[in-house]
């Protein structure tokens, strides 16, 4: 028999170039109207909210299919009726639908997408991974404490990596849209070698 699928009704916030990964934090400062309700509203029921890109950044824009589900773990209510709050990433979702609403943020129908949890990368992989992103650092000019970043787990790694890389939307879509570690490891390394070479970074191609 086939695994049960399970679904959830998820209030979204579109924000293009904005992904959350499972595991990793998302800190947002909310100030449209439509998404201070959005809080509010989360903020009284479960404080859940949907993390999607937008096709497009326009008004009502066709959304991608995969988002990621976040808890609201801290939240700062500013005088004005703006919000600060911090997002704990909990898990992939897939649209089913767009639901017809009054509320004015967008609701939808999602599937929650299951993750193997036990996967991990092979020695080699974490090598290259590693390597890959100190070539592409040292190529945009970040400093990065590589002490702390050789104790990540190789999920922290793979998704913290994926979530603050200055990647256009469709290349950070199509990371969290990977199935699984070892694909999303893949599309990474691709992606700083890409980008490192398109900013003049002359670094070889790793096997």
């Amino acid at each position: 028999m086939g695994s049960i699928v399970e679904t959830a009704r998820v209030s979204i916030f579109p924000l293009s170039g904005a992904l959350l990964f499972p595991g990793l934090q998302l800190p947002l400062h909310v100030f449209e109207p439509r998404y201070r309700s959005l809080i509010k509203d989360a903020l009284a029921r479960d404080r859940m909210i949907g993390m999607i890109q937008p096709v497009r950044p326009a008004e009502g824009a066709p959304l991608f299919e995969i988002g990621c589900l976040g808890r609201i773990e801290d939240v700062e209510a500013l005088e004005d009726g703006r919000f600060n709050i911090v997002l704990d990433g909990l898990r992939r979702f897939r649209i089913v639908r767009e639901l017809d609403v009054t509320t004015p943020f967008r609701q939808v129908d999602a599937e929650l997408l299951q993750e193997d949890e036990d996967e991990v990368l092979y020695p080699v992989e974490r090598a290259s991974i590693e390597q890959e992103a100190r070539h592409f650092a040292d190529s945009q000019g970040y400093a990065v404490d590589w002490e702390q970043v050789s104790r990540l787990d190789d999920v922290a790694l793979i998704n913290g990596v994926s979530q603050v890389a200055p990647f256009d939307a469709a290349s950070k879509q199509a990371l969290l849209e990977a199935n699984g570690l070892r694909e999303r490891c893949e599309l990474l390394v691709q992606l700083m070698q890409f980008y490192g070479h398109h900013d003049g970074d002359d670094q070889s191609t790793l096997q």
